[in-house]
């Protein structure tokens, strides 16, 4: 019985980093991230603080993307397992309208990005969900701008006031990330 439970830890450490063993540093970025983020061409960075973000939630102190949230209609909602969060992924596409439910890591929202999976349930599988922000996030990026703007625009394309607030919790936690005071993480200094 132990076994398997000890194989699926193995299977996501690589996504929580050590975060879970209290050995990771502010500026350490898990691996899925950094792979997910080279593949896109984005910096690992900022994927990462947008994931935490938009899942994060505190586990042993301290604030971790969880891989297994659900937004649905502004509330979310945090599973310990990945067939719970399927199983009430497909009931709330029964209960509301797809633009109104946002599903994993980076809470990818199913109606507007509905090409960009098969089944709903894919994007509970954290790496293929960190492969659509990563992609979402490099389609949004314009030449010139700073990755936080197109942080914002990654939360709302139509920019305004919630992109606005939306960029300064990513700045937040980039910060942090970086190990940087905000000033750095405001002007966008992420690496590429």
């Amino acid at each position: 019985m132990a076994a398997p439970a000890l194989s699926r830890a193995r299977r996501w450490l690589p996504l929580l980093g050590g975060w879970l063993v209290g050995v990771v540093s502010a500026q350490d970025i898990p691996p899925a991230y950094e792979m997910a983020a080279q593949l896109a061409g984005v910096p690992a960075s900022v994927l990462y603080a947008l994931a935490l973000q938009e899942s994060g939630r505190r586990l042993h102190g301290r604030l971790v993307p969880w891989p297994w949230t659900l937004n649905v209609a502004g509330i979310p909602r945090r599973f310990a397992r990945r067939d719970a969060a399927c199983a009430a992924l497909r009931q709330a596409l029964r209960e509301v309208p797809s633009t109104r439910i946002d599903a994993g890591l980076g809470q990818i929202n199913l109606g507007y990005q509905r090409h960009r999976y098969r089944e709903p349930c894919e994007l509970l599988d954290p790496y293929r969900n960190l492969a659509v922000a990563a992609a979402i996030l490099r389609e949004q990026h314009v030449p010139g701008d700073t990755w936080l703007i197109t942080v914002g625009r990654y939360h709302r394309p139509a920019g305004g006031a919630p992109a606005a607030r939306y960029r300064q919790g990513v700045e937040r936690h980039l910060a942090r990330v970086l190990g940087v005071s905000g000033q750095g993480a405001q002007r966008g200094d992420a690496p590429p």
